[in-house]
């Protein structure tokens, strides 16, 4: 089963008709945590809220189910941006409740080979810790190289012989290659 593009890659906006239910519940939201969020969307930059909106929200007197039902839709009216400042409100002010949305959950489970990357990490890591020193020794070998071989041969003439034995020390398989580049600049050595 192969996902479109569209059910791939959510708007906030889509992710806000998605949430709404489960952010309207009773009790998951508390009166002080969606003052905070109109609060942010009203005085931080980008304003989202203007003044009147904002006390339209924070009036005490609708009940708080009312007011965050219609400041969701007035955010999914305004657009993709008004939607996007909600969820990062959220994230601010309510980082529990933003980890357990049900628009989180389901991107998190789709089967979207991008957004999985805890089977890649395990994937990488199988090599072992003797790949790493590979690696390493081959970085170490060009860093070097690069160090102990200067552009003009007559700078440091010596250099080349010291160069020649430290693939002793290395790995055979990275000795191969030195050698064989240290080869055609020795001629008879």
């Amino acid at each position: 089963m192969t996902t479109s593009l569209v059910e791939m890659y959510q708007t906030y906006c889509d992710r806000l008709v998605q949430d709404t239910p489960f952010l309207t519940d009773q009790g998951r939201l508390s009166e002080q945590q969606v003052d905070r969020i109109i609060l942010q969307l009203n005085r931080y930059y980008p304003q989202i809220l203007t003044n009147k909106e904002a006390e339209k929200f924070r009036n005490p007197k609708a009940s708080l189910r009312v007011r965050l039902c219609d400041l969701l839709s007035h955010l999914q009216q305004r657009g993709e941006l008004h939607c996007q400042e909600f969820y990062r409100a959220l994230y601010i002010h309510a980082q529990p409740l933003h980890s357990r949305l049900p628009s989180r959950y389901t991107i998190q489970n789709s089967d979207c080979r991008e957004l999985d990357w805890g089977s890649e990490s395990r994937e990488l890591s199988a090599s072992g810790p003797m790949s790493f020193l590979a690696g390493l020794g081959l970085a170490a070998g060009l860093a070097l190289l690069l160090y102990c071989c200067p552009s003009d041969p007559k700078v440091l003439p010596g250099t080349r012989r010291i160069l020649a034995f430290s693939p002793v020390i290395i790995d055979r398989h990275v000795s191969r290659y030195l050698l064989a580049f240290l080869a055609d600049d020795l001629g008879g050595f």
